[in-house]
């Protein structure tokens, strides 16, 4: 890749049930779109059982996961679609570590989060999996 050429990606960002309660989806919004990040798609949706377990699936195995699912169960969450150069990589280094703990200040999760399971954003880890959860979220689809 050449440094004049673009590496354009979409990646789905959620705000979960505790970032929306406490008004934080405006913050998160205005420093991806410092970021110069775009954003196509956005809609605050009541999460049920169902479609918080198919966007979990890949933690089934795992001790948390009906604690997960109970969190994203207990309130709005803000589901989006944001493009822009290397979307993903940006996106996960500006909300920083998953563990609250080991997130650098200056993170989304690093100024905000306190917990592992309320770690505040869900942001995808690979164009793979960008690609899934924006299906699954947005069915309808996304107008360029």
């Amino acid at each position: 890749m050449t440094p004049t050429s673009k590496h354009i990606e979409r990646t789905f960002i959620m705000v979960k049930p505790e970032g929306v309660t406490r008004h934080l989806v405006g913050e998160f919004i205005r420093r991806f779109e410092r970021r110069e990040l775009n954003l196509l798609a956005i809609k605050r949706v009541h999460v049920g059982r169902e479609m918080a377990e198919a966007h979990y699936r890949i933690h089934a195995n795992r001790p948390f996961f009906d604690d997960l699912v109970d969190l994203m169960v207990s309130g709005p969450v803000v589901a989006m679609v944001w493009e822009g150069e290397h979307a993903i990589k940006v996106s996960r280094h500006m909300t920083g570590s998953t563990n609250p703990l080991e997130a650098e200040p200056g993170t989304i999760r690093g100024d905000y989060a306190g917990s592992f399971l309320n770690s505040l954003v869900h942001v995808s880890d690979s164009p793979s999996t960008a690609e899934e959860e924006i299906a699954l979220w947005f069915p309808e689809g996304i107008e360029a």
